[in-house]
């Protein structure tokens, strides 16, 4: 049993290590500032989401050990959403409920990122859903951009050995390592 509760208690923290690593990277003030995605609670937000995909994305291509992961990083940024949203003042009875708004919003965004990846023109795909739920319906170029740097960020994740995710050492590349304008 306390094996067990070990295993679980590792499971998490590397779960908390790699949405660390998401929302490291999700910070970069470059999204803000030269990608012209709002720098609100719902900007930041929507980042998160994007790099969780991203990171999802590597995760799930290494099988059921990666889906554990993935699970317990999803986890994880739901247990953050829950102490922000305390922490931003929403009463507790609210809480919940805003809570799973926002599981539901991350949901649907990895089904629309995840079907745009798999699709014939994963670029143009990817630059409409980012578009939709980044930029807000809004025609940017910005868009673009940001659907070459997630396509160019999973494709550079694959040169990170299981091993390393299974210890949550990662490091996401920074839009502008990827994309130049």
């Amino acid at each position: 049993m306390l094996k067990r509760w070990l295993n679980n208690r590792r499971l998490q923290i590397s779960g908390y290590k790699l949405y660390g690593a998401v929302v490291d990277r999700a910070r970069d003030p470059v999204y803000y500032t030269d990608h012209g995605v709002e720098d609100t609670v719902e900007g930041r937000f929507d980042m998160i989401c994007l790099h969780l995909f991203i990171l999802s994305c590597r995760l799930l291509a290494m099988g059921d050990r990666g889906q554990v992961l993935q699970r317990a990083a999803q986890e994880a940024m739901i247990a953050d959403m829950d102490r922000s949203l305390r922490e931003m003042g929403v009463g507790d009875l609210s809480v919940g409920k805003e809570v799973k708004k926002m599981g539901a919003a991350w949901f649907g965004r990895l089904a629309a990122y995840d079907m745009a990846v798999g699709s014939d023109a994963p670029l143009e795909a990817l630059t409409d859903a980012i578009r939709r739920n980044v930029y807000r319906e809004a025609e940017t170029p910005h868009a673009a951009k940001l659907a070459a740097y997630v396509l160019a960020a999973i494709d550079a994740l694959k040169n990170v050995s299981d091993e390393a995710l299974s210890d949550a050492k990662l490091s996401l590349p920074a839009v502008g390592e990827l994309v130049k304008d």
